[in-house]
């Protein structure tokens, strides 16, 4: 009796443990991290006031409210008003909606469009396909990304829209090339070689094994192309190539730069919203970085 429970003690403790799910890892990793937990707390507060409280606060952005360029912490308007009299605060709030929601729409398209060429690219390495797809990368790569959306936004009535589209695929090219790494780097590890012997189509093994698997690294990039597309839609609003029929923090920057000295808070107000958000969300793209680095992780 005691050979055998000592047998099955033995048998417990050469057990191996099961590893844990790298993503829980990963999420334990993050909220030990207190500048990204802190970042993700003020970008939450940002873009719930930002959708929530034009409903709230519901009158027109471009409806003037009192005196042009009365001063913060008045009466008629807290942040003050801008040089036409509209309420700064007022435009702050319905201009983040705009800004916000452009850039995660853009960073989508563009994060979207990197996914496809650079696992395509990268699955069918050595095949023309492969090369067709670098070329077009390294094409966009070198071209000015701002100049290039200038120009994709002058070519069309500047809306939304044409903001959007221009922003995604000019960005495309990083998420891309980091695809394409991560592909090259899995399509021959072993659990890809077995769904081949088992006689599995390419399109499961690009779309079901290996990108599941190159996610990380994807999940940071696409953080940091969100903080990118805002900064693009704040500068093509900023040179009058944004929507002038919706206030965006761009807009308000823009249509205010020359009074900067005599009406600095319609463009400060807008400028430290844009700074706020973008480093939340540089913050949180550092700590995911971190928290699916494996030896980070480890350390």
């Amino acid at each position: 009796m005691k050979t055998t429970a000592m047998s099955v003690d033995g048998a417990r403790k050469s057990k191996p443990l099961e590893r844990e799910n790298p993503w829980l890892e990963a999420i334990r990793m993050f909220a030990r991290n207190k500048s990204a937990v802190l970042a993700l707390i003020v970008l939450v507060i940002v873009v719930v006031g930002s959708l929530l409280m034009p409903y709230i606060y519901s009158a027109d952005p471009f409806e003037i409210a009192a005196a042009p360029m009365t001063p913060p912490f008045s009466e008629d308007a807290w942040l003050g008003t801008d040089f036409l009299g509209r309420d700064v605060l007022r435009m702050l709030l319905h201009g983040g909606r705009v800004t916000i929601l452009v850039g995660a729409v853009a960073a989508a398209l563009s994060i979207t469009i990197g996914i496809i060429v650079g696992a395509l690219s990268g699955f069918y390495e050595g095949r023309w396909i492969s090369t067709v797809l670098s070329k077009v990368t390294e094409f966009f790569q070198v071209l000015p990304a701002l100049l290039f959306a200038m120009v994709v936004t002058s070519l069309f009535t500047p809306s939304l829209v044409t903001v959007t589209i221009a922003i995604g695929i000019v960005s495309w090219t990083a998420t891309a090339r980091l695809t394409r790494a991560e592909f090259l780097k899995l399509r021959n590890i072993d659990f890809v070689r077995a769904e081949r012997a088992i006689g599995a189509k390419n399109g499961r093994i690009i779309w079901q094994v290996i990108l599941p698997n190159a996610l990380p690294p994807l999940v940071v990039s696409a953080t940091l192309a969100i903080g990118s597309a805002i900064l693009f839609e704040a500068g093509l609003s900023f040179l009058g190539l944004g929507d002038p029929n919706e206030m965006s923090w761009g807009l308000m920057i823009g249509s205010s730069r020359t009074y900067i000295l005599s009406n600095w808070w319609a463009v400060t107000f807008p400028g430290l919203a844009i700074f706020l958000v973008v480093l939340s969300i540089s913050l949180i793209g550092d700590g995911l970085n971190d928290a699916f680095n494996p030896k980070l992780r480890e350390r």
